[in-house]
């Protein structure tokens, strides 16, 4: 029996496309054999730089709008000044808990789908309770610096890699950039199994 395929998925929960991409990743997961290696970054970690976003942020949102309009689920963006860092140290431990995919949808449709600002711990907390975490402990993780560290580690790593860009999923040496590179994962995903099959 052949072993799970590693597909690494860096993501910073401050990107309208790692929005859509909460909706349309998990075929990744349902109809293969992957081991989904989850590598979260904060702050302005694989963003744009602030004053290069600003420029692009019209011109993001058209974007986003079409996106959204084909995938039929709802955009409201959240403040310009929200911060990523604390949904990222947050998904570390959902994962620990076994509810990643749970916080990765639940917390993008509250930042994306109703504007909130999950840089505002209490939105966070709500959003975890909503899954079954419990609130002391997330409080607890939020003050906790080895989960900030492994966000600036996985920061690293995506420099190392190569990686520009959020999301970007990685396959051995393949490197998919972009929520609309997810066909090409799944692609990649067929081809993998199939040559394991014929192996």
């Amino acid at each position: 029996m052949s072993s799970p395929i590693d597909v690494t998925l860096f993501f910073n929960f401050r990107s309208p496309y790692c929005y859509l991409a909460s909706k349309t990743l998990w075929p990744i997961v349902d109809d293969y054999d992957v081991n989904l290696v989850w590598k979260p970054v904060g702050g302005w970690d694989l963003r744009s730089s602030p004053e290069r976003a600003q420029k692009k942020i019209p011109i993001a949102r058209q974007d986003l709008a079409r996106f959204a309009r084909r995938l039929n689920v709802p955009v409201t963006p959240p403040p310009k000044e929200t911060e990523p860092t604390l949904a990222g140290q947050l998904s570390l431990f959902a994962e620990e808990k076994g509810v990643l995919r749970a916080f990765i949808t639940e917390v993008m449709a509250a930042e994306w789908g109703e504007g909130k600002n999950i840089g505002d711990p209490e939105v966070l907390l709500e959003v975890g309770a909503s899954i079954g975490l419990d609130r002391d402990e997330m409080k607890s993780v939020l003050r906790d610096e080895k989960y900030l560290d492994q966000l600036q580690a996985n920061a690293k790593e995506a420099e190392d890699l190569g990686v520009v860009g959020v999301p970007t999923f990685v396959i051995g040496d393949q490197i998919f950039w972009g929520q609309d590179r997810i066909d090409f994962v799944l692609e990649e995903l067929e081809m993998l199994t199939s040559s394991a099959t014929k192996d």
